[in-house]
């Protein structure tokens, strides 16, 4: 029977199955040894920056994502009777509910502020002070803020962990977890320094590193592991200003290959990552790059490659891209619940919980 309201509907549509594609997350698992002890050096430390991570620390976080999007019945709530300060005094939707989500499946309690303006700081209140207040009604903080610096201001004022989730143009480590984790998943050799010639990867990053904080954390992970990749192109309209002071130089005092092209339809034929990202957060309002710069059904993309976006989108990657193979977007963006579960897991000090479980 043909229903009334969407005709073209003629049976009960159900929701996708997200569990297939699970040989993903479950081939990850099986590249990576069970270690506690990076997770366990890493409890109740802040997280401001990729440069505070490693690649063994990494593994086991992934290696914990792989687990909680594998077997979700699997463990107890090892967050039950946490508190969690969702702090976010940035506009943002993924990440906030993000974080939210991942708090909430591992059986914690959550406190949101989404506008500063309902805060102290409205008044003048410092943010070391709110710092201090934070110590008495949370166990851990996730913080985004439109300035480079706010993480750091509370840094010494907090007694609990705190997570940085994106401030002005600096950083933005879990999104680029998630990033690492979508990639990981594609192709779990790159994690290892003996990657083969044959299976190392171009990467493609539309977008300004000097500008953008996804992309900035991005690099600094993927130096992290230069030989798994042949070369990164980063496709932007503002050479000059491509790279801030320094950053280009220590990419590449890691290893890592870079070079720049103002060619977007030129790159894809030998790119097998492709990143685009066309928003960057400066102050109170956000800029717009590369609007020449577009992914479309016409795109010249390489068989086989797949395509990475923080999200939000606009119309820098057409929505034709999203029933076809390269379209690993929405798996990066559902992966980024379970690297946060792992990573909050950790910081809260029950890992211990959850390896038990697992064993």
């Amino acid at each position: 029977m043909v229903n009334e309201m969407h005709p073209k509907l003629e049976e009960p549509v159900s929701p996708k199955d997200w569990t297939s594609g699970i040989e993903r997350p479950m081939s990850l698992l099986e590249h990576i040894p069970e270690d506690p002890e990076p997770l366990v050096e890493l409890g109740s430390q802040h997280i401001v920056s990729v440069r505070q991570l490693n690649q063994d620390k990494m593994a086991q976080l992934f290696r914990l994502a792989a687990l909680y999007e594998t077997t979700p019945s699997l463990y107890q709530p090892p967050l039950t009777g946490k508190i969690l300060i969702s702090a976010f005094y940035e506009p943002s939707t993924r990440t906030r509910l993000s974080f939210e989500s991942a708090w909430h499946r591992l059986g914690g309690d959550i406190m949101s502020i989404t506008d500063p303006a309902s805060t102290g700081i409205a008044k003048g209140e410092s943010l070391r002070d709110v710092a201090e207040m934070f110590n008495n009604y949370g166990d851990l903080v996730v913080l985004r803020d439109n300035h480079n610096t706010a993480v750091y201001e509370m840094i010494d004022a907090l007694r609990i962990p705190i997570i940085n989730a994106g401030n002005g143009t600096d950083e933005h480590p879990t999104q680029a977890m998630a990033d690492m984790y979508a990639i990981f998943k594609w192709r779990p050799e790159l994690l290892y320094n003996d990657v083969p010639e044959e299976k190392k990867v171009n990467i493609g990053i539309i977008g300004v590193p000097s500008r953008m904080r996804t992309v900035r954390s991005l690099l600094l992970f993927l130096a992290m592991y230069p030989r798994g990749v042949k070369e990164v192109v980063i496709i932007t309209s503002d050479e000059d200003e491509a790279f801030s002071e320094g950053q280009l130089e220590e990419l590449e005092s890691s290893g890592l290959k870079i070079r720049v092209s103002h060619e977007l339809d030129g790159e894809l034929p030998e790119l097998d990552v492709v990143y685009i990202n066309a928003i960057a957060w400066v102050g109170d309002s956000f800029e717009t790059h590369g609007k020449s710069f577009k992914l479309g059904p016409d795109s010249p993309l390489k068989p086989g490659s797949i395509i990475l976006h923080p999200l939000a989108r606009g119309d820098e990657l057409s929505t034709e891209l999203d029933d076809t193979s390269h379209n690993w977007y929405f798996a990066q963006a559902r992966g980024a619940v379970f690297i946060r579960m792992a990573l909050l897991t950790t910081l809260s000090q029950r890992i211990n919980q959850v390896m038990e479980a697992s064993a």
